[in-house]
């Protein structure tokens, strides 16, 4: 019969899903794996990646500044007078004066615990980011998968209605089919041609946006990943347990940390200057060398304490909210992307059975159209039922797949 090859495709298909599931799921850890170098081939090639290595060197040379004994460098003066331009009797002096600025009670303190948080804020928002990147290239990756099955099964479908079209054609021109039938095949091919190119389309767009992300081509297997395991209780209250919620806090901690510095800062720093001079009144005299210590205090402005004071208050209670948004937002999708899991897993199982029933009718179908107890017009409806049926199917694998990735990602669980 022409339609044997197909019909066992969805008699195997249906019985082998018990089977072919549990063997997918052992797949997952090269599914992981995939999805881990791709993320790294697209770490590579993101923009904000390299930045943040100039913003790690600028924290790390914030903190070497607070290390130091001084919170600027010193300055060194030297100076000469005489009298040479008027009455030019051997008048000479010589100065030389070092100055180092010096920090205020509790600045150096200050100062050394901001640039620490302005280092851990950095290494936080680069594992942020990078579980940014991992969600749009899950996202990126499933489409592809999904592109990829409605490309296979449009080109099965065509070849199914060539098939189809030549028996067809055959049984017309020996009389057993009328010349209606002949053109509902050939329709059918050519319905099912439109639909492979539009699928191909989609496959294209899919795979240039991967692309985009990793710079190569995805890989042929793209299996779906390991689902995560149960959290404990409260595990999201953690701000380490997930990348956005450890940059919220580590850029409220950074926040406070100027805060502290601004209040530690409400004048400029004193300086200490040590002044040596030599110096004589006349060509009949010796030079004489003197020694002094100078300290400068500068005044404190009230102004321009509060303007530095409520400029890190604002910025300290603006990423505190922050801080609280993002933790409701992230429970709020673990929640949500939990939820679609189980009706992803749901909707799988109803496939499965959906596609079962299709290919016994598809079985039934062609074995009264070969008999003649069935016209074509049936033949075709019930064929149609079960490409729609196995089309359903693929589209619920990898929404299933899409659906633990996006819990992974809601969790703060990278590829």
């Amino acid at each position: 019969m022409k339609f044997s090859a197909f019909r066992r495709q969805l008699l195997i298909c249906a019985a082998g899903l018990a089977f072919g599931l549990p063997a997918y799921a052992a797949d997952a850890a090269p599914a992981r794996s995939g999805l881990a170098q791709a993320l790294e081939q697209a770490w590579r090639l993101h923009p904000q990646a390299a930045a943040l290595e100039g913003r790690e060197a600028e924290a790390r040379a914030a903190q070497e500044v607070a290390a130091g004994l001084t919170p600027e460098p010193g300055s060194l003066s030297i100076g000469s007078r005489n009298d040479r331009a008027n009455r030019n009797r051997g008048m000479q002096e010589y100065e030389v004066e070092l100055a180092a600025p010096l920090w205020l009670p509790g600045q150096k303190a200050a100062h050394e615990a901001e640039a620490a948080s302005r280092v851990d804020a950095v290494a936080a928002r680069r594992a942020a980011l990078r579980a940014e990147l991992a969600g749009e290239l899950r996202e990126a990756w499933w489409t592809l998968a999904a592109a990829r099955n409605a490309r296979l099964l449009a080109a099965r479908r065509l070849d199914t209605a060539r098939a189809l079209e030549a028996d067809v054609r055959r049984r017309y021109k020996v009389g057993e089919l009328s010349r209606i039938d002949a053109n509902l095949a050939q329709s059918e091919v050519h319905a099912a041609g439109a639909e492979l190119i539009e699928t191909e389309a989609t496959l294209l767009q899919a795979d240039q946006a991967l692309r985009t992300l990793t710079g190569t081509d995805a890989p042929q297997d793209m299996a779906e990943e390991a689902p995560p395991r149960p959290a404990p209780a409260g595990a999201l209250a953690d701000p380490a347990a997930h990348p956005v919620l450890a940059a919220a806090a580590a850029t409220a901690r950074s926040a406070r940390a100027r805060l502290t510095v601004a209040d530690q800062s409400r004048r400029a720093a004193p300086e200490l200057a040590l002044r040596m001079v030599r110096e004589r009144g006349d060509f009949a005299e010796p030079y004489a060398n003197t020694v002094g210590i100078q300290l400068k205090i500068p005044f404190s402005s009230q102004a321009l304490v509060r303007r530095e004071g409520s400029a890190a208050q604002a910025e300290t209670d603006q990423a505190d909210a922050e801080m609280l948004r993002a933790q409701t937002r992230v429970r709020l999708e673990a929640e949500r992307a939990g939820r679609a899991l189980d009706a992803a897993e749901r909707q799988l199982a109803m496939a499965q059975e959906r596609l079962a029933l299709s290919a016994e009718n598809l079985r039934l179908a062609e074995k009264a159209f070969s008999l003649g107890e069935s016209d074509l017009a049936t033949l075709l409806r019930i064929r149609a039922a079960a490409f729609d049926a196995e089309a359903f199917l693929d589209r619920q694998r990898v929404a299933r797949a899409a659906a633990i990735s996006r819990l992974n990602q809601a969790l703060g669980v990278l590829p």
